[in-house]
Parts: C-alpha cells; structure tokens; sequence
C-alpha cells in the first residue's frame, strides 16, 4: 500500500481496533482462476498468533475457497471510516485557490497464509462468536441455538472455515495531517456540519492532526 508517513499506522492495537470496529473485509487471492475478491465478515484472535489470526467461514458454493487451498498468500482489506473532502472547506481556498479535492478514509490490510478447516467444533465455534459479536449488543439476542439443530447442522455442512494468520499488516489513516492547521479545521467543521455521518470523520481529523480539545 502506498504510504506517505504522514499517514502511516504501525501501531498493531489500533489496527486491530478497526478491524474489530469494521469487521466486513475484502478477501482477495490470486490463485489458478485469476485474481478474486469477496466480502466476508471475519473475526479477529489476537492470541494466537504474533500479528493475530483472522476467522472466518466460506459457503462450499464459492469457488474462492478452493483457491485457497492453492495460494502461499491472501490479502485482507478492512475499509474504515471514509468520505469526500470538498476544497471549499479549506481556508487555503479562499486564500490562494490552489487546492483539489480530495478523500479521507482509513484502512488496514492484513497479508497471511490461509488454511482451510473442515472440523465440526472449530466450525460452531466460529459460528458461535461471530454471532455474538454482532447480537451480543441487542436487548434480545438470537443465538445459534435459536434455531433447529437439525437445520444447523445442514448449514454447517455447506461451510468450509479459514484460518488467517496475519504474517504482514499495515495501517493507513488518511485525515487531512498533511494540510495546514486552518485546513485541518475547516474539514473537522465540514464534517460536524454532516451531523452522525461525519462524526467519526471529524473526531478522527482532530486527532490525527493533534487538534483534539
């Protein structure tokens, strides 16, 4: 990924951190079928591995996972908060119109070795958490075993599960840090101004930029 230090993240926990926050990643292998990509929604183990281990399950339908088998490497994308950043926001405008616009966002990707899990355990396990980290914050969660075990196990058998050491990650936030102080705050009012949208925009703008009150 291309990294201009001013927007570079090493920092291994507040990469984690936005794969937990934004847990719907791109997988892309290039294997025999060519280059492909699918979203799937993967969890992340810190423990068991030095960079962390990502999880997830594939439908035995998707050919990807056959590719899988294949690779010495995949790659991850996590896209996190992201929007326009109009030129009209900047006081550099209205000082020498010599600005463009631009694109703020932040985003992780994570290199690793994939294996391929056909074990019935590891399986309901990943099931089991990856449920419970999305209706782990409902008043009245659904779990797994809400539903038939005998229409469970017929899910189970259409799966395959993926193991995803991460073996090379790296983090790029990109919020305005190479732009002047009253540019800077130009942008965090822009996106105040969008309400809950641009939120997480502006408070990330004010961070990276050392301009938090």
């Amino acid at each position: 990924m291309y990294q201009p230090a001013a927007f570079r993240e090493d920092r291994l926990e507040v990469q984690h951190e936005l794969i937990h926050a934004h847990p719907l990643g791109l997988l892309i292998t290039a294997g025999p079928a060519g280059l492909i990509a699918n979203p799937f929604p993967f969890l992340l183990d810190p423990q068991i591995s030095e960079k962390g281990t990502l999880r997830l399950h594939i439908a035995r339908a998707n050919p990807q996972w056959r590719e899988l088998e294949t690779v010495e490497e995949c790659l991850v994308v996590f896209q996190g908060p992201q929007d326009y950043v109009t030129p009209s926001w900047y006081a550099t405008k209205r000082e020498t119109g010599k600005v463009v616009p631009t694109w703020n966002y932040a985003t992780v990707h994570a290199w690793g070795r994939p294996r391929i899990i056909n074990d019935d355990v590891w399986l309901r396990r990943q099931l089991d958490d990856l449920t419970l980290s999305r209706e782990g914050r409902r008043p009245a969660p659904w779990k797994v075993d809400d539903a038939p075990p005998d229409f469970v196990t017929a899910q189970m058998r259409a799966i395959v599960g993926v193991e995803i050491p991460i073996l090379r990650i790296e983090g790029k936030w990109k919020m305005s840090q190479n732009r002047p102080e009253a540019d800077r705050l130009g942008v965090i009012a822009g996106f105040s101004e969008a309400g809950d949208a641009g939120e997480p925009l502006a408070a990330l703008v004010a961070e990276r930029g050392g301009l938090l009150k």
